[in-house]
């Protein structure tokens, strides 16, 4: 087995191991159909319409050496380096620069983070933490990289128009502060950007903004940060071969798709994501999106009504044991936990001697950081197991860009998998949709007029029900 290959432990999954609410071979034996299924289907539709982001890890070569010299040149000239996006355009950078830089990277000198400029992720359009950016960095340091596929996103257009303004409000020339990342083909962004005379990266057609961590929405971003993005498109690709071109029983994303699955069906219909790594906090978030947004559908495949899906959930550990575990441990049999673990960590730290006379913290003296926060990770597994509650552990050998690229990418084929044993489309957002329409009918968009009249006679709220 390659060491740095990240591993799956699902043992307490099984009903030999945890008892009357794990799984048996026969509920493996009753879903196999929709497992060949999803495994057939998958193979058939891999690299067409919105499974682009299958190729990535092999078909950018091109892109990743002009992503490299961009960012080369970024790190040169500017101090700050800011990505006006939300969703998958903000969550996935925010990820990868949590889990690869320095914990306090804007705070330390530049040589502790190895000449990067300082990383802001504008993801909101609260006015207050707009306002707050352009009192905290100056515009003539300052490199904005605008991430939009349909350049209609309202949230990242307003924040595009906020700040081009303030650069020519500054005397300063936008060609020369800003970045775009967007379709090639079809939008508003590509349209301004070429006008504008734009550096411009391309999001491929077939990938979808939560799918996108790979492709120079992400890569741009991280490369700027002085992260090595082929050593994550390397782990992409191993694990996307190890599981889609290997054998099938020991495809891991096929497996831990086909847990959830029959813990879907079986009621389990939340999923907690609990890193023991701040490194992996993150990681937490864009698994929400990217498990939510793909399996929350209320259509199979063939337009049959439903409403199916697993409500994703984000926890930290060691913070979240004295926050939500009392839950897990003792609540309803309703969840799933993933834990994650690093065996080992970039840092160690040893707890000195202290506290002589109180021999219950005195025993913590010699031991490591290290240990106690693995320690407390296999109490907590401990804890739910004997509660039988469900749960399994993804373990990696450190964090660094080769596992982290496997991670994502294990956790992209699994949601795949799963979307298709549910018979849904994993890759679309109508719901989504529905709320951006709305919006864009409030405030006035042409071509939403249908819309905002729908809104003005929707339901309309009774005084007796306000307080």
């Amino acid at each position: 087995m390659d060491k740095n290959k990240i591993r799956l432990d699902y043992n307490n999954m099984m009903a030999d191991v945890i008892g009357s609410k794990g799984f048996t071979s026969a509920d493996f034996d009753a879903v196999a159909d929709r497992v060949d299924f999803a495994v057939d289907y998958f193979n058939e539709k891999k690299g067409t319409g919105f499974m682009g982001w299958t190729k990535l890890h092999d078909e950018q070569d091109a892109v990743v050496e002009d992503i490299i010299k961009t960012a080369e040149e970024v790190r040169s000239k500017f101090k700050n380096f800011v990505v006006l996006g939300i969703g998958g355009s903000a969550l996935g950078p925010i990820s990868a620069f949590q889990a690869l830089c320095h914990l306090h990277h804007n705070e330390v000198n530049q040589g502790r983070r190895k000449n990067a400029p300082k990383f802001y992720v504008e993801d909101n359009v609260d006015p207050e933490r707009m306002v707050a950016l352009l009192n905290t960095i100056k515009l003539k340091d300052s490199c904005f990289n605008v991430i939009t596929k349909s350049g209609s996103t309202s949230e990242t257009m307003t924040q595009y128009l906020v700040i081009k303004d303030a650069l020519e409000k500054a005397g300063l020339n936008p060609k020369e502060h800003i970045i775009t990342t967007t379709s090639a083909n079809s939008g508003n962004l590509i349209k301004i950007a070429k006008a504008e005379g734009y550096k411009t990266f391309y999001i491929p057609d077939g990938v979808g903004g939560r799918f996108s961590e790979l492709c120079p929405v992400g890569l741009l971003p991280a490369a700027v940060l002085g992260i090595d993005i082929k050593k994550m498109l390397e782990g992409a690709k191993f694990m996307y071969e190890s599981c889609v071109n290997g054998e099938k029983a020991d495809n891991m994303a096929l497996t831990a798709a086909t847990l959830q699955f029959i813990a879907i069906n079986k009621g389990h219909n939340i999923s907690v994501m609990l890193p023991y790594a701040d490194s992996l906090k993150f990681i937490a978030d864009w698994y929400c999106q990217l498990w939510g947004e793909s399996l929350g559908k209320n259509k199979l495949m063939d337009g049959t009504p439903c409403n199916i899906g697993q409500t994703p959930v984000k926890a930290l550990g060691v913070t979240d044991q004295h926050s939500q575990i009392q839950l897990y441990t003792e609540g309803p049999f309703d969840k799933v936990i993933t834990f994650i673990a690093v065996d080992k960590y970039r840092k160690k730290v040893v707890i000195p001697n202290g506290c002589e006379d109180f021999p219950n913290v005195n025993f913590l003296c010699g031991h490591t950081m290290n240990e106690l926060i693995t320690a407390e990770r296999k109490a907590t597994e401990y804890a739910v197991t004997k509660a039988g509650k469900l749960n399994h552990t993804i373990y990696l050998p450190t964090v660094n860009e080769y596992t982290l690229g496997q991670l994502m990418m294990f956790f992209e084929l699994k949601t795949a998998y799963c979307g298709f044993m549910l018979n849904i489309d994993p890759f679309n957002q109508p719901g989504v949709e529905e709320g951006k329409n709305a919006t864009y009918a409030l405030l006035g968009r042409p071509g939403y007029e249908d819309k905002a009249k729908e809104l003005r006679a929707g339901t309309k709220k009774l005084k007796k029900y306000m307080m």
